[in-house]
């Protein structure tokens, strides 16, 4: 299997010469875990100004959204 570096397979007959097939690149899934942390941040500094409830409610969904984006990351999803 060729590594980044390398390059892919020749193209297939009829092709022009040199070209090769393009690797299949891998997306990762769409995830809610970015926009979560947003919202996290967005009620740590309105509790900043507010109330103190907010910024706990603020640092839970930020704790809790940056361990599960964490965590998908390292498991390869």
């Amino acid at each position: 299997m060729p590594t980044e570096d390398e390059p892919g397979p020749p193209a297939p007959q009829g092709e022009q010469e040199g070209w090769t097939v393009p690797k299949p690149e891998h997306i990762p899934a769409p995830t809610y875990q970015p926009a979560v942390m947003a919202l996290g941040i967005a009620f740590v500094l309105f509790g900043l100004l507010t109330s103190f409830a907010f910024s706990v409610v603020g640092l839970v969904l930020f704790a809790i959204a940056l361990a599960l984006w964490i965590g998908d990351l390292v498991n390869g999803n």
